[in-house]
């Protein structure tokens, strides 16, 4: 894997150069976005601060940044060898450096050759939800650490910053000016004089991920208001119909890239713009707001991509790429994770290979991220159109059974449904107090790794997962935060010598978990932009032909995904290849094929990733 050498921003802004000339057609495409949100006169007399912006963001920029922005090739932002790494930032618990700080030694110690990019958690102060109610912005967490931290791991990694945009702590700034009826804050929240402003009708197709009330009573220095709170009364959303909130965030977003910020997640983008009799997601006015920060990001840090993080039904979901070149770099491929587990769980592929066969990114310049566990839980309004009632609720009840909790929302009319399962990866496939062994428990998790290892995308790994976290039936479970059953700490010296022991559950995960990483970023056919084909054969042996565009490199990616021994038997021309000899590039063993005939057996549980064996 070829190690990211970081190009710094200059620490003051260098105003004798002249000021970056916007072109009329750059002009014309930010205006075009504003005026979705505010209007065509609101729209020309807003741009002119978004240049400002733009403007002294660039003349930050090192020369040796300026020539690198002109020289990107935009297809080659993710490859193959991208392999993104999502942690807390106080994920290590040491007792000698402060967490930032750990977790730096602990990457360039464990996992120096494993992944290209980590994704730190939001690591600024906060007020709840472990980071995603953001207190301020532009500071670094102290218990963390600081921006030198940051910038110690950026030296080595690429990083991705979450853009929590959609709301703000109740313990901010900015609400506290509200609440002090500053002017200059007045209309940077939605708020409403009376809980009644909302009528039932209305509340009733608003799109809800949680069973709390959207409006919370808050007091102000002139009597109460009741503001707008999607996620909890804790975080309040912003107002992006001020253009002060817009020029604001969008100031935020840019210092991130100035900090190191190489992708930037927006964080629950679904909800951004708020519009009474509707559901308030997907508006049109939110996707021209991501929109609005893809035409800026393509002005002033082309090399930076935008993330869309919107825990949805599919086809929602991937909207979030608009036409492939002008909204998300990248969106969270959120249907991914309740269909491998239910591949597992049923022992039949048919619905994710039916899924996996449709889906394609826009353009070669968009990709999803592969992710099967997070700091979140495992969502499944992604699949309402995917898995019936029934085969979610099976999901449900494997999840309480192997000691996992489950999330509600309000589904309208006083209805809750199960919106996202609680538990961590390991467990959600595994029952840890079975009398199953443990090799199989394993064998099946990797298996699991190895499908979204192999689909189209670029994977990502919550970094507990790396040595097969879980917790077993003496963990006590927090019913009142579920989110927390996968959100612990890992006390360094406790991990340091579970690895000591090459016979542990953690070191014989890791050993084989980075052996597929490490075998993957060599295979050109794995590349985000490679060709994907899904082959319906053995509906035990999930099977896809991975081929790239740019090189001869070609995969045929098998993954068992049943206890039981499998023979997969496929035709040569099926395949696409008429290669007789074929290599796994995971165990260097060789198969021939005979009569046109590829004859594969496999173990429980086994990956195998062929490639054409041309001597």
């Amino acid at each position: 894997m070829t190690r990211f050498q970081r190009r710094r921003y200059l620490h003051e802004p260098d105003y004798s150069r002249p000021p970056l000339e916007v072109t009329a057609a750059q002009r014309a495409r930010i205006i075009e976005k504003l005026t979705v949100l505010y209007g065509e006169l609101d729209a020309h007399a807003y741009y002119w601060e978004l240049e400002r912006l733009m403007q002294v963001h660039d003349a930050h920029k090192s020369p040796e940044m300026l020539v690198a922005d002109a020289e990107f090739d935009p297809r080659d932002r993710f490859t193959e060898t991208d392999v993104v790494a999502i942690t807390y930032g106080d994920l290590i618990d040491s007792p000698n450096a402060h967490p930032l700080r750990a977790l730096s030694i602990i990457f360039e110690t464990l996992f120096r050759d494993v992944f290209s990019t980590v994704h730190i958690l939001p690591f600024f102060p906060y007020s709840s939800d472990r980071g995603f109610s953001v207190i301020d912005y532009e500071q670094v967490d102290p218990r963390l650490g600081g921006w030198k931290d940051i910038e110690r791991l950026g030296d080595k990694y690429r990083l991705m910053f979450d853009g929590v945009i959609n709301h703000v702590s109740s313990k901010s700034e900015w609400f506290r000016e509200f609440l002090a009826r500053n002017p200059n804050y007045e209309d940077f929240f939605v708020s409403f004089e009376t809980p009644q402003a909302i009528s039932e009708e209305h509340l009733r197709l608003i799109l809800r991920p949680r069973t709390s009330s959207l409006l919370t009573e808050y007091m102000t220095l002139r009597g109460p208001r009741w503001v707008w709170t999607t996620f909890s009364p804790d975080q309040i959303d912003l107002n992006f119909r001020s253009e002060n909130v817009l020029f604001r965030v969008l100031g935020v977003l840019l210092y991130y890239v100035r900090h190191g910020a190489d992708l930037i997640r927006l964080d629950a983008a679904t909800y951004l713009w708020r519009e009474l009799g509707t559901s308030s997601a997907h508006l049109p006015q939110t996707h021209a707001l991501v929109q609005l920060f893809r035409a800026v990001l393509d002005v002033v840090a082309p090399r930076v991509a935008l993330i869309t993080e919107t825990n949805v039904p599919h086809d929602d979901n991937v909207s979030y790429f608009g036409d492939g070149t002008n909204e998300a770099h990248m969106v969270y491929n959120f249907a991914l994770p309740p269909l491998v587990l239910w591949t597992f769980h049923s022992g039949d592929w048919t619905r994710l290979a039916e899924w996996a066969a449709a889906i394609a990114p826009p353009s070669e310049t968009t990709t999803f991220l592969n992710f099967l566990d997070s700091h979140d839980g495992i969502g499944l309004l992604p699949v309402a159109e995917l898995l019936t009632d029934a085969e979610r609720q099976q999901l449900v009840r494997r999840t309480t059974n192997h000691g996992g909790l489950v999330s509600y929302r309000a589904a309208g009319g006083g209805v809750q449904t199960p919106y996202e399962l609680n538990i961590p990866w390991f467990n959600a496939l595994n029952d840890v107090d079975s009398d199953e062994p443990e090799d199989l428990q394993i064998a099946r998790f990797l298996a699991s790794r190895a499908l979204a290892l192999s689909l189209l995308g670029v994977p990502a790994i919550y970094l507990p997962s790396i040595v097969g976290a879980h917790v077993t039936s003496g963990y006590k479970v927090n019913e009142r935060d579920p989110r927390s059953i996968n959100r612990n700490t890992i006390r360094v010296q406790e991990l340091l010598d579970q690895l000591s022991v090459q016979e542990s559950h953690a070191a014989n995960v890791l050993e084989r978990f980075v052996h597929l990483i490490a075998v993957r970023t060599h295979l050109a056919a794995f590349h985000p932009s490679a060709e994907q084909r899904v082959l319906f054969v053995n509906p035990a042996v999930f099977s896809v032909v991975r081929q790239a565009r740019r090189s001869e490199s070609f995969v045929l990616a098998l993954t068992n995904v049943t206890a039981a021994a499998q023979e997969l038997r496929v035709p040569l021309a099926d395949i696409g290849q008429p290669d007789r000899v074929w290599r796994d590039a995971l165990t260097d063993r060789y198969i021939r094929a005979e009569d046109d005939m590829l004859r594969v057996p496999l173990d429980a549980y086994e990956i195998i990733w062929l490639e054409p064996f041309r001597a």
